[in-house]
């Protein structure tokens, strides 16, 4: 085996970095030998180009690329020589620094420019044309970048990543040290981007036993955390012992012990629902449940929510209590120009005189129509409508389609950071009618706060179709709504109009949720590309979404189409779709500015979207799904802007990037609720497990104008016939059927 090296050299840039292993190839300047770079390979996601780098590793040789150095580990070191010096300064690597002000810094101070903002900072104040606040402020990031560095070096040595360590030291500051040897499972509940698996690999570095209570309470809550991002409220006691036990590698009793503790510690919650198994007499088997508490308190008070909503004696539209329909019909029908279908005049009436309904059907069925002839109603006898729908997209589409105005939902409650809501049972909502459209995206937590901020005696409207994917966060609470027993009334539409029946779309869409496979030959705008290697379907994919598409239909690929994948992985999944897409669509050019954040690269004009909940961030926060576009990127400031389909500018800075995804590509799981002129969905047989009927129907009926499927006519015939196996673990339908 090749002998341990060191090598030290300037990194000038990086050619690839794999966001998933952190495995990065990256060319070095080592100073020598007529301007000539090494390539060097391995983990060194984090350091940036301009850093002066020490690498331990070994040197090998690669049969296409030569000679190469494998990096084990590397800390960076501040350089030497005054192009050493000015290359760093200008980097972008400390804030309020960018190239032309790094010249002359240097032209000034020469190589003592780094001892200088060391040791003497308000001796920068004698550069020409740089003033006390932008010399204060090189101070303050100087600082801070050496207080990271510190806690880096400690943290590379337990395993920690760069970017990790930074947020860990944003965290906790001086403190980070001290909490990530002594309490190092507070980071997974405490650090954005840390889960359990990271905090347990650095504990073990910092030779916490495996059988520590610490850990294994730390393990069984992360266990909960997991499963609530697979959509579960809570998971049965005897799964959750098994999984921790796999997970923690450590004896049953120990779990079972370490859990009663929890109880009673108040840090889960155990209670008895009903199971999904029946004895003889058909009575559900109850199951012993257990809840992380956030999740608990919120399934708890939605299902009393609305329980008082509907049992409210004031009703805040008792004008339509004795109304005389056939009128009020006929008067609609003057304004609107067009009939309500039968069952279309039942939800309009249920919408009016009950305090909570549910209106729910699929597409071309008339919702939309629907729900304007409500509002309609509503406002002719002066009622206050509040519209709202938890996307920016669905929001901006039920403005369009009422005339009125309306917002995401966390805007109309104005999340505060934390979370909090500024309405809530004790402040609510100034409105008579509230109406959520795409409610099949509500989650729990989500619709709780909704729920506690409609005034008593005000109407509630929930409109969604719930054959659709359920929400990405914890529950169902649409089909909870909608289950046998359910006290919220609902309309079910199921008429196709006429004109909906030209469509496509729609009628595929419709034969899709009927298990029957869509027609893909001989329709304006619905196609199918085969094609059964997965490898050439994402080459087909790009060539459709970059060429074709746009050649044909006049589209444009980035605003105009979406990319809608089964999975997040594998060479069709939206994760190397994006980087394909992104080549063809943003590539790389010298007028294009950049900058590269692990394993992505972000380029102004790229589509991007928010990958997490940040109460800090814009207005009123920004949430996981939002969509936007990279329009502004500014090295000195260290600072990446985004307008969002809110039409709001939100900045990021540099070290916040992890908070940023691109959406070329997307899972079809995080398009709900967001229409687009034209889908397309890459269908091969790696994503079996994925491939299920509503999956692909939500897919479908994402789509305004056009569906192209590209790939295998064994994956379309698997995604239509599959039914999606288990329901969620929730107990808001039993909650709301006992209450």
């Amino acid at each position: 085996m090749n002998q341990l090296a060191v090598v030290e050299g300037v990194l000038e840039r990086i050619t690839f970095a794999s966001e998933e292993t952190g495995w990065t190839v990256a060319r070095v300047d080592t100073g020598r030998g007529g301007g000539e770079l090494l390539t060097v390979v391995g983990a060194l996601l984090g350091a940036q180009p301009g850093e002066s780098l020490r690498m331990h590793g070994r040197w090998g040789s690669h049969p296409q690329y030569g000679k190469q150095f494998t990096v084990e580990n590397y800390t960076t070191v501040l350089p030497a020589t005054v192009q050493g010096i000015r290359r760093y300064l200008g980097s972008g690597l400390i804030k309020g620094i960018g190239p032309r002000l790094a010249e002359r810094i240097v032209d000034h101070f020469g190589e003592r420019t780094l001892d200088v903002i060391e040791a003497e900072p308000a001796r920068l104040i004698e550069v020409p044309k740089l003033g006390p606040k932008r010399t204060k402020l090189i101070a303050a990031a100087w600082e801070e970048q050496k207080a990271i560095k510190e806690v880096m070096v400690f943290l590379q040595g337990v395993g920690v990543s760069t970017s990790l360590a930074v947020r860990i030291y944003k965290n906790y500051g001086d403190a980070s040290i001290s909490v990530v040897r002594n309490e190092p499972y507070r980071l997974a509940a405490d650090v954005w981007g840390i889960g359990f698996l990271t905090a347990d690999r650095i504990a073990q570095a910092v030779g916490i036993p495996q059988d520590s209570p610490q850990r294994v309470k730390a393990g069984l809550q992360y266990a909960l955390s997991q499963s609530s991002d697979q959509g579960h409220c809570f998971l049965p006691e005897e799964q959750l012992i098994s999984d921790a036990v796999k997970l923690l590698a450590v004896d049953t009793g120990l779990v079972i012990e370490c859990l009663a503790e929890l109880v009673t510690e108040e840090g889960v919650v155990r209670e008895q629902v009903p199971g999904e198994e029946h004895d003889e007499g058909g009575h559900a088997v109850p199951v012993s449940a257990i809840y992380l508490v956030p999740f608990h308190r919120a399934e708890v008070s939605l299902a009393a929510q609305l329980g008082r909503l509907l049992r409210a004696p004031e009703d805040r539209l008792g004008a339509f209590a004795d109304v005389d329909w056939a009128k009020a019909l006929t008067w609609l029908r003057g304004q609107t120009g067009a009939e309500l279908a039968p069952e279309q005049e039942a939800a309009v009436k249920l919408a009016l005189t009950s305090k909570v309904a549910v209106l729910t059907g699929g597409p071309g069925c008339g919702k939309s129509f629907t729900v304007r002839s409500i509002v309609t109603l509503a406002l002719a006898r002066k009622a206050k409508v509040v519209l709202a729908a938890p996307t920016g997209r669905a929001a901006k589409r039920l403005a369009e389609l009422t005339g009125g105005e309306a917002a995401t939902v966390h805007r109309l409650l104005e999340l505060k950071p934390g979370g909090d809501a500024a309405y809530d049972r004790d402040r609510p909502l100034d409105a008579d009618l509230v109406v959520v459209d795409e409610a099949s995206m509500l989650d729990l937590l989500l619709a709780n706060k909704l729920a506690k901020a409609v005034a008593l005696g005000a109407h509630l409207l929930l409109v969604g179709d719930v054959d659709q994917l359920p929400s990405v966060g914890a529950g169902e609470v649409l089909r909870d709504l909608l289950a046998p027993g359910s006290p919220v009334p609902a309309v079910r539409l199921t008429r196709i109009f006429r004109q909906a029946q030209q469509s496509g779309v729609v009628t595929n869409a419709h034969r899709i949720n009927e298990g029957v496979p869509p027609i893909t030959d001989g329709l304006a705008d619905f196609f199918l590309f085969a094609e059964e290697d997965t490898e050439r379907t994402a080459d087909l994919t790009v060539d459709v979404v970059a060429r074709r598409i746009p050649r044909r239909f006049g589209l444009d690929p980035s605003r105009d189409i979406q990319v809608l994948a089964p999975m997040h992985r594998g060479p069709a999944g939206a994760g190397n779709l994006n980087t394909l897409l992104q080549a063809a669509i943003t590539p790389s050019r010298p007028d294009r500015p950049e900058r590269r954040f692990g394993g992505r690269t972000f380029r102004v004009g790229d589509k991007v979207t928010q990958i997490r909940n940040n109460y800090d961030k814009g207005r009123n926060g920004v949430f996981n799904g939002t969509v936007g576009v990279v329009c502004a990127l500014n090295p000195e400031e260290q600072r990446l802007t985004v307008r969002t389909d809110e039409d709001e500018d939100v900045d990021y800075d540099f070290d916040e990037l992890d908070e940023l995804a691109h959406a070329y590509a997307v899972t079809i799981h995080r398009s709900q609720g967001s229409e687009y002129p034209c889908v397309v969905i890459p269908l091969t047989t790696s994503a079996w497990m994925m491939l299920q009927r509503n999956l692909l129907y939500t897919a479908v009926t994402r789509a305004k104008k056009l569906v192209v499927l590209v790939g295998s006519r064994r994956a379309l015939g698997q995604a239509v016939r599959a039914v999606s196996a288990g329901r969620r673990h929730t107990a808001l339908d039993h909650r709301l059927t006992r209450g």
